[in-house]
């Protein structure tokens, strides 16, 4: 039995929700969102609720049904806030700076890293070494980041690269004479 798929999810005044198949739409304050599940699993909406169960009994129903669940309560927290990742950069000289739609990076490579700001996402530069990326899709928010991090990923020598905020790198020693 799957702990997380038994629970259903609540949905807060402002925010409905429809079903057409397979395909749930979710309406908010901040916009609409759909997910289409796999046929492994059975969605249903009540007044004030959405449930998620699984059809049969085999392993694959079972992990559809608790991952439907966790993507259906995911759409319902992005129509209502934004989800949030931020990034930090080390190392001397790295930055980053926000022009219109484009986010330059300046990582130690031979050019400047001119990486396009997808739709539906804000990427905010407080400072030249602190990036935050914001959105109402989680998924699209943690690839985002993931791809900004992959330019530059830290090293465990010097610690050097762009790493997520309170990421822990382990460091190792350096050559012995």
């Amino acid at each position: 039995m799957s702990r997380i798929g038994k629970r259903p999810v609540e949905l807060p005044s402002g925010v409905s929700a429809s079903m057409s198949g397979q395909t749930i739409e979710v309406k908010g304050p901040k916009g609409t969102q759909t997910f289409t599940a796999t046929d492994d699993v059975t969605i249903a909406i009540d007044d004030s609720s959405v449930t998620v169960s699984p059809r049969g009994k085999s392993k694959r129903a079972r992990q559809q049904w608790g991952m439907t669940r966790t993507i259906v309560a995911n759409l319902v927290h992005g129509v209502q806030n934004t989800f949030k990742k931020e990034l930090e950069i080390q190392g001397v000289g790295y930055r980053a700076q926000v022009q219109g739609n484009v986010l330059k990076l300046n990582l130690g490579l031979s050019h400047d890293v001119e990486f396009p700001i997808p739709e539906g996402i804000t990427i905010t530069a407080a400072k030249p070494t602190e990036l935050t990326v914001e959105g109402h899709d989680l998924q699209q928010v943690g690839q985002v980041a993931s791809n900004i991090r992959d330019w530059r990923r830290p090293e465990p020598y010097k610690g050097k690269g762009i790493r997520y905020k309170g990421e822990y790198i382990f460091q190792k020693e350096g050559k012995k004479k």
